[in-house]
């Protein structure tokens, strides 16, 4: 039997798509709501579905509310094997519980399989169309997954779901738990769900790359010891890029002669690597390029982002969430 969390706030038709998209399909469904104010969660019940409504007073976090609604699930259904969870801005692909419920059951050693997460207008934004080729993950076994996927519950209950604290980077955090015990995740070859992230301007895509940062940070401080190096190669990049590099162009510029403002050249360097790079997995050139670029801007908010969980950790302060949705 499979149940459903889903998750949102002030998702607005976007929710709609999702739960309507899920219900019949699932034993049971639940929708954890983070304060929203349009009227989420009487939507969600007028469809049907059980709705956990977190208590304002603590911080929201994703980790949170999906701990929130595994445990509502397993009250309302304690039978459970298998659980989906989804954001509330996305909609689940026909078809997809089933692929996904059969993979598991036919590969006992596996506790996470997800499929390809696409964007719903892709073309829309040129910050949708990064979020699209994102979301491109490589078919195989993985070592982690998203916010989207199908969990073995005894898998979930073993390692104690998710960490509640995390403000970014929960899944493949609990990720790195799973293959400790043993378990795989898998990535199959199927569509899973279309979302709708509605990124519109340059601001959203700083903040988005700016809490990524921060859940690099973040996991490499909790899980970068051998032999695991969680994000440990990503962290120091972006420490590289995005903050050493241009702090040494700078500041040793007067000295060297303007002759230090030559390390700016990497840059480009760099990119057309990327760009190639993507060309030869089959984007278009446009595209290519375009990700490229993205890719070496964003080590600046990533860089920003690491600064931020340093800061926080070291003063003994709790990250709040960093939110790029209007």
């Amino acid at each position: 039997m499979l149940g459903v969390v889903a998750i949102g706030r002030n998702e607005g038709d976007r929710l709609r798509r999702c739960l309507e998209s899920l219900v019949g399909q699932a034993t049971q469904i639940v929708y954890v709501d983070s304060g929203s104010t349009d009227g989420s969660v009487d939507l969600a019940r007028s469809l049907g579905v059980d709705v956990v409504e977190l208590d304002l007073s603590i911080p929201f976090t994703a980790a949170r509310a999906r701990n929130a609604g595994f445990i509502r699930l397993m009250q309302l259904n304690p039978r459970l094997e298998f659980v989906q969870f989804v954001d509330g801005d996305c909609e689940v692909a026909a078809g997809w519980l089933a692929t996904a419920e059969r993979f598991l059951r036919d590969n006992s050693r596996f506790a996470v399989v997800c499929g390809r997460r696409r964007e719903r207008f892709p073309q829309a934004t040129r910050y949708n169309l990064l979020c699209d080729i994102e979301w491109n993950t490589p078919v195989g076994e993985a070592k982690a997954c998203g916010g989207d996927a199908l969990m073995r519950v005894a898998s979930v209950q073993q390692v104690n779901g998710f960490n509640s604290g995390l403000i970014a980077g929960e899944e493949p955090e609990l990720c790195v738990r799973l293959r400790r015990q043993g378990w795989k995740i898998y990535r199959l070859d199927a569509e899973m769900t279309l979302h709708d992230a509605q990124m519109t301007k340059f601001g959203q895509w700083w903040k988005r790359s700016q809490r990524a940062g921060h859940a690099f940070a973040e996991g490499s401080y909790m899980h970068g010891a051998p032999p695991e190096r969680h994000w440990v190669k990503e962290t120091r990049s972006n420490w590289l890029w995005g903050l050493v590099v241009p702090v040494v162009a700078v500041f040793l510029a007067i000295p060297t002669y303007g002759l230090s403002l030559l390390l700016f050249l990497a840059y480009p360097l760099l990119m057309l690597r990327i760009s190639r790079y993507m060309q030869r997995q089959g984007y278009p050139a446009n595209e290519a390029r375009l990700y490229a670029l993205f890719c070496m801007v964003g080590k600046v908010p990533n860089a920003l982002g690491q600064l931020q969980f340093v800061w926080n950790h070291r003063m003994g302060q709790r990250s709040r969430l960093i939110e790029y949705k209007s």
